[in-house]
């Protein structure tokens, strides 16, 4: 009993090891067909995917899996007349070739989840590969299994498994079911190193040697073993920090040299270069291009660059349905293509690279490009944007619909696109991932996606900071620099635009946001010493004000329990040094939250702030805003509520006017330049975003007041008030409008048409 137990576990290794080998074998034998179809010459490639079939049939037929010798029997007579030059490889034979090899991974993966080959009828594909054995001018049905090869040549059909196959209790038993009596085993030649497949990865016995197969579970154990490990020798680093027993210290360095090192090693072991995920688009542009009539070809440029496995799992299919994407709505047939005056033939590029600590993907094509017009209609037909909407977006904001749920411009339902399912959920996975999306595209030469995406989500490094009695990690990738203010900088370096806090950095104002009062914390802060931490969100910097900046450490990101995930401001946890839990957090929502994604751009168009209204003494603030193309109109800064930038896409209408939902309220839309009569200026209406100036109605709540841009924030002595009056301020001619009084009369109906300048203070 115990040797027939054996037995069997004996056997199910050696299904296993069949089952990786031949799934890794046809991913070769793809890569072979595809190349062949671009040079039918290259011998090497007819013999390495004539042993990939031939491996798959011998060792199938010695575990008795009779449906699947037969199909790969069939497919190796067909590839036994394309070596010996009796048949062209053509199109007819490569699709046929390829089904093939579809056939065998279906058979092996109901092999691999239920012991059998499944019910599939795969008569049809017999019959076929059996059919194209005579060629177009009838050549020979059948080769002879033993005509003698030519020398050097691959093994004959019904020959033994090569060596290198996953060896049976006898090797007499792989050749049992053959049609043909075995020849003698030395008439089998080991693959020579030269017919290694050029574009596969390296198989045979040098890379069985120097490899090994690993359990993905196994690296996962072992990726959170390291983890805790990191987490232990962050704690004995810092208890060891004011330690004066050398040997303790001395042990805790080699602890860290050796921790940081097996670190490294693990992490790489999980690390995989994408070219893993495009090895098989060729297969899908191949395909596609023939069911749709198209020609392209697939170019790629670093495939190398590494990806941790979990980013690796998570982006491919993104990836896919973007080259499926390319090929569909890109490419042009290519008559289309030679009446453009573009080669017949496609191309599609796959790029990959390296650059601030993400890996950035991209994936263009030469195509028609996407009209952007096209799209718009697509978006207003099916209710995405209202078409008053329509009219004030921007070719970016444009192209950016297609990302939007049920969008899809194709003209039908088919089974490669038109159900409005896709591009939504690219967007949606990456992001889940921490990456972005972005879309370019030129009409008539193409378009380009653009994917940025982290390393690994794994351990990351962090910077530490204190708000009040806790402390908390910022992912360093988000980190710009650290400022520290003190003294007479720190209590007079902080200045207010409307009550927000900004600080000016290198002649540029920065939007502060206050970890303690977006976290609702006490403030328990020095008032002589300010951390500023400067942070970058969707590429627009922000600082972020903190009690403490500790020193960074490399953290071990652990996800967030189902009750906080909800919570944007925080991105997950992680365990410090002392063994206390810190809270990551999440930037761009932090960002999101106190509002200065969203406002950075009017406080950084300021070049001069000053503090204090018209009760400073002399001085007043005035806030310069431009109308039209180049005339500019002062505000007391007094009678300003906020600075405010709206995507134009938020313009809605309600009665006879235009308006925003603004904190939980409507707030109405008045145009300056509409009122002052002035041209508006047609690059600021051109622009996917407007400014406004928020201020308080007469009646009550608030009014935006619709600018072409923000200009500057100056101090200007105050003059005597008046009608009608312009006054040079910062060395230019300017309008200064009472902003109160002209809402004032523009909603009690004095106001109306072309208004001169004769609101004034």
């Amino acid at each position: 009993m115990w040797e027939e137990v054996e037995c069997v576990g004996e056997l199910d290794e050696i299904v296993g090891e069949f089952l990786v080998e031949s799934y890794e074998n046809l991913d070769a034998f793809d890569d072979d067909l595809l190349a062949l179809e671009r040079d039918p010459n290259a011998t090497d490639r007819i013999a390495s995917a004539f042993r990939t079939i031939h491996t798959i049939k011998g060792t199938c037929g010695f575990l008795g899996l009779g449906t699947l010798e037969s199909v790969t029997h069939a497919g190796e007579n067909l590839l036994t007349l394309v070596r010996d030059g009796d048949l062209d490889l053509g199109p007819d034979i490569a699709t046929a070739l390829l089904a093939l090899s579809d056939a065998v991974r279906s058979m092996l993966g109901s092999v691999e989840a239920t012991g059998t080959e499944g019910d599939a009828d795969h008569s049809a594909l017999v019959a076929t590969l059996e059919r194209l054995q005579h060629g177009a001018g009838g050549a020979v049905a059948s080769a002879p299994a033993g005509d003698a090869p030519a020398a050097g040549a691959p093994p004959p059909v019904d020959a033994p498994p090569p060596v290198d196959a996953p060896p049976p209790h006898g090797t007499g038993g792989a050749t049992a079911l053959s049609a043909a009596p075995p020849p003698a085993p030395q008439a089998e030649p080991v693959p020579a190193a030269a017919d290694v497949p050029a574009a596969g990865e390296p198989r045979g016995a040098a890379a069985a040697d120097s490899s090994i197969r690993v359990d993905v579970g196994l690296l996962d154990q072992l990726m959170n073993l390291v983890g805790e490990l990191v987490l232990a020798r962050n704690q004995i680093l810092q208890h060891t920090s004011t330690s004066t027993d050398a040997a303790l210290v001395g042990s805790s360095q080699r602890l860290n040299l050796i921790a940081t090192e097996l670190q490294e090693g693990v992490m790489k072991t999980r690390m995989q270069p994408i070219g893993n995920v495009w090895g098989k688009f060729p297969r899908v542009v191949r395909d596609l291009t023939v069911a749709l009539g198209k020609q392209c070809r697939v170019v790629m440029e670093g495939e190398d660059t590494e990806l941790d496995k979990t980013i690796i799992e998570a982006i491919k299919d993104p990836l896919t349905h973007l080259v499926r994407n390319a090929v569909d709505h890109g490419v042009e047939t290519a008559a289309d293509r030679v009446a453009a005056g573009k080669p017949a033939e496609g191309t599609l590029t796959l790029r990959a690279f390296h650059e601030g600590g993400q890996v950035n993907i991209e994936i263009a094509d030469d195509g028609a490009g996407i009209d952007p017009a096209r799209v718009l209609a697509k978006a207003v037909e099916r209710g995405l944007v209202r078409p008053d909407q329509a009219t004030r977006l921007v070719e970016r904001e444009i192209l950016s619909l297609i990302f939007s749920p049920g969008f899809s411009t194709a003209a039908r339902i088919t089974n490669v696109s038109g159900r409005g399912v896709g591009m939504d959920v690219v967007k949606t996975n990456i992001e889940r991932i921490g990456g972005t999306v972005d879309v370019a595209s030129v009409p008539g030469s193409g378009t380009t996606f653009k994917v940025k995406i982290p390393l690994t989500l794994a351990i990351i490094p962090a910077l530490v900071v204190t708000c009040g009695e806790e402390r908390y990690a910022i992912p360093q990738a988000s980190l710009l620099e650290l400022v520290r203010l003190e003294g007479a900088q720190a209590r007079q370096g902080i200045e207010l635009i409307s009550g927000a806090p900004v600080y000016r950095l290198r002649g540029n104002l920065l939007p502060l946001v206050h970890l303690n009062r977006e976290l609702a914390v006490p403030d328990t802060a020095d008032r002589d010493v300010v951390n500023i931490v400067v942070l970058q969100a969707d590429a627009q910097p922000f600082g972020l004000v903190v009690d403490g900046v500790h020193d960074t450490q490399e953290i071990v990101v652990k996800p967030l329990g189902s009750q906080l995930k909800g919570i944007a401001t925080y991105a997950g946890a992680t365990i410090l040094g002392d063994g206390r839990v810190s809270l990551i957090l999440d930037v761009v929502g932090l960002a999101q939250r106190a509002h200065v994604v969203a406002e950075h751009r009017e406080r950084a168009l300021t070049a001069g702030l000053g503090s204090g209204g018209p009760d400073a003494g002399e001085l007043e603030t005035l806030l310069i805003v431009g109308v039209g193309a180049d005339r500019r109109v002062a505000v007391p800064l007094s009678s300003v509520a906020r600075l405010e930038k709206f995507p134009r896409s938020a313009v809605e209408r309600a009665g006879q006017g235009e308006v925003v939902q603004y904190r939980d309220e409507i707030l109405p839309l008045i145009s300056l330049s509409s009122a002052l009569g002035a041209y508006p200026d047609p690059s600021a209406e051109a622009a996917r975003t407007f400014d406004v100036v928020v201020c308080a109605a007469p009646g009550g709540g608030s009014v935006g007041v619709v600018v072409d841009r923000i200009v500057d924030i100056v101090e200007e002595r105050r003059r005597a008030r008046g009608t009608g009056q312009a006054r040079v301020v910062d060395r230019r001619v300017t309008d200064v409008v009472d902003l109160p009084a002209l809402v004032a009369a523009l909603e009690t109906g004095v106001l109306a048409g072309a208004l001169p300048v004769e609101v004034g203070v």
